[in-house]
C-alpha cells in the first residue's frame, strides 16, 4: 500500500459521508473549545489585574466617594460592580433619618445592602461562567461523537470485506484508519475542554469567595459609617 494514501486528508477525503460529517463536527467543535478557552484566559488575567488595584485602593483608605466616581466609568470586574451597587443603595437611603429611627432600621439597610451586593455578585458569576457549559458540553460528548464515527466506519470496512470476499488487510486498512480518525479527533476536542473546564471553574469559584469576602469588608466599613450619624 502506498504511504502517501493513508495520510490524514486522504483518508478525510476517501472516507464515508457519515465518518466525514464526524470528523467534520468534531473539529468544529475542538476550534470552539479553543476559542473559549483562549478568550476566557485573556478575561481572567484582566479581571485579577483589575481586582487587586480595585482592592488595594480600598484597602488604602481613599475615600469612598472618589472610588465611587472612580468605579462609576470601570464597572468591568466583579469588585467594582459590588461596590457601585452597595453605594448605590446607600445614597438611595436617607441616612440620618434611618439612624435616628433605632436599631431596628439600620438592620433593615445592612439587609438592603447585603442583597444589594448578593445581586451584583451573582450577576457578575453568571458572566464569568459564560461558555463554560458548552465547554462541559464538548468534553463529555466528543468522545462518544468520535466514537460513533470509529463504530460507523469499522462497519463499512466488514461490508467491503463481505463484498469484495478478500480478508486482505489492505482492503480493511483505510476504512479502519478513518475511523480511528474520528476518535482521535473526538478526543483532541474533548481533553482540552475537560482540562481548562476544570481550571476555569475553579477560577470561578476563586473570584466567587473573594467577591464574598470584600463584600463582607465592604458592609463592615458602611455599618461603621451608619454608627457615625
Amino acid at each position: 500500500m502506498d504511504k502517501s494514501s493513508v495520510s490524514i486528508i486522504n483518508l478525510i477525503v476517501q472516507a464515508d459521508f457519515v465518518v466525514q460529517f464526524v470528523i467534520l463536527l468534531m473539529t468544529t467543535a475542538s476550534l470552539v473549545s479553543w476559542a473559549i478557552i483562549f478568550d476566557k484566559f485573556i478575561k481572567f488575567k484582566i479581571l485579577k489585574h483589575r481586582s487587586d488595584k480595585f482592592e488595594d485602593s480600598f484597602e488604602n483608605n481613599i475615600p469612598l466617594e472618589d472610588i465611587f466616581n472612580q468605579a462609576k466609568n470601570n464597572d468591568n470586574h466583579p469588585l467594582a460592580r459590588i461596590f457601585l451597587a452597595c453605594l448605590r443603595e446607600w445614597k438611595a437611603s436617607n441616612i440620618k433619618q434611618i439612624a435616628s429611627q433605632g436599631p431596628d432600621k439600620k438592620d433593615s439597610l445592612k439587609e438592603r445592602l447585603t442583597n444589594a451586593m448578593q445581586i451584583a455578585s451573582n450577576r457578575s458569576m453568571l458572566k464569568l461562567e459564560s461558555g463554560l457549559n458548552l465547554l462541559a458540553i464538548i468534553g463529555s460528548s466528543a468522545p462518544f461523537v468520535g466514537l460513533f464515527g470509529t463504530v460507523w466506519g469499522i462497519m463499512n470496512s466488514f461490508q467491503s470485506i463481505a463484498v469484495s470476499k478478500n480478508t486482505s488487510l489492505a482492503v480493511v486498512a483505510p476504512g479502519i484508519a478513518e475511523s480511528l480518525l474520528a476518535t482521535a479527533i473526538g478526543l483532541f476536542a474533548a481533553i482540552p475542554a475537560v482540562f481548562f473546564y476544570n481550571i476555569y471553574t475553579a477560577k470561578i469559584n476563586h473570584f466567587h469567595e473573594r467577591a464574598g469576602n470584600f463584600s463582607l469588608m465592604l458592609l463592615n466599613s458602611m455599618s461603621k459609617e451608619l454608627d457615625r450619624y
